[in-house]
């Protein structure tokens, strides 16, 4: 790959959906016609090229849209926005929660998103310019990106809740150590979204209350709409970090609890056995003079003492109510 742009589109004027490469991309980035550019931020190119095409932005900009580590955000810049947001990461070998980041800078006439990673909502409005569809304006793309995002944000969180649910009934019925991994694994994945949802969430309501030139009604409505999901998301990954906190807390007790018993009864035995493990160890040395050496009965004798010894020793632990 000799340049880092994945694909690019035209989205309005004559040549609306007609997919770009080469210097085709240059160009229409350069014309009044909105055009859309996708690169892939791990290019070794990617900031130079960047830098080149929309020279007219500060070096800032220029960096958030290409430095390694983002949170989500919305800046206006004069007549452009810079937008950073976080999708589910969907690729093969990656946890869900470790969300990927799409940067965006879009104006007027261009829209530029970057990504480290394949993002399947882009992906999505790339297949729709295809079909022929797809947004024709950069507030359209704007608010149809972040429902995108939003559509597979929102399930993933609902699958967390129906496997915290799911767990709530186990920690009372069967706690055991591997229930308490699975708990820490989605407290883990619960907290790797806390970090972006909220951040993301604020982002849309910025730009749903922005003035934006870029926007119409609708634009706004939509953004609005996927920022009160968003809202309810973050709630949500609330209440589930507080429930597994309980449920962790809970089955904390519970396994406690269970070794507590356990070793109550080792102690009782211990209790039991440690004056006849004395008695028996006294009467097997090999010294004269032991009671009953020569008496055949005396075995019997010794070991009704003994018997007799285990009832006394229970009937005292009942006494203390140990028992």
């Amino acid at each position: 790959m000799t340049h880092p742009i994945h694909f690019a589109y035209v989205l309005d004027g004559p040549a609306r959906c007609q997919r770009l490469a080469g210097h085709d991309v240059q160009d229409m980035l350069l014309s009044p016609t909105l055009a859309w550019a996708h690169l892939d931020a791990t290019h070794d190119d990617a900031q130079d090229w960047v830098a080149a095409h929309l020279s007219y932005l500060d070096d800032t900009v220029t960096e958030a849209l290409t430095q390694t580590e983002t949170r989500p955000r919305a800046t206006a810049i004069g007549e452009g926005l810079l937008v950073i947001l976080r999708g589910v990461n969907l690729n093969p070998g990656k946890d869900r929660e470790d969300m990927v980041a799409v940067r965006l800078w879009a104006d007027a006439h261009r829209i530029v998103t970057l990504s480290r990673q394949r993002v399947r909502a882009l992906e999505d409005i790339a297949a729709e310019i295809d079909a022929g569809a797809g947004p024709a304006t950069a507030g359209e793309f704007i608010a149809m990106l972040a429902d995108r995002l939003t559509d597979r944000i929102e399930p993933f969180v609902t699958e967390l809740d129906s496997d915290v649910d799911g767990l709530e009934p186990k920690t009372n019925q069967s706690p055991s150590k591997v229930l308490r991994r699975r708990i820490v694994a989605l407290r883990l994945s619960v907290v790797e979204l806390r970090r972006h949802m909220p951040p993301q969430r604020d982002a849309l309501k910025l730009l749903a209350g922005s003035k934006s030139p870029l926007f119409s009604e609708h634009d706004l409505r939509e953004l609005q709409e996927n920022h009160d999901r968003l809202t309810r998301v973050s709630e949500n990954l609330d209440e589930l970090r507080d429930n597994l906190g309980v449920l962790r807390d809970e089955l904390a007790g519970l396994l406690a609890d269970r070794l507590n018993s356990h070793m109550y009864v080792l102690a009782i035995i211990s209790g039991i056995f440690l004056p006849l493990g004395f008695l028996t160890g006294l009467f097997g040395i090999n010294v004269g003079g032991m009671p009953g050496a020569g008496d055949p009965h005396a075995f019997w004798v010794f070991t009704g003492l003994l018997i007799a010894l285990v009832a006394l020793v229970l009937a005292i632990l009942r006494g203390f109510r140990w028992l």
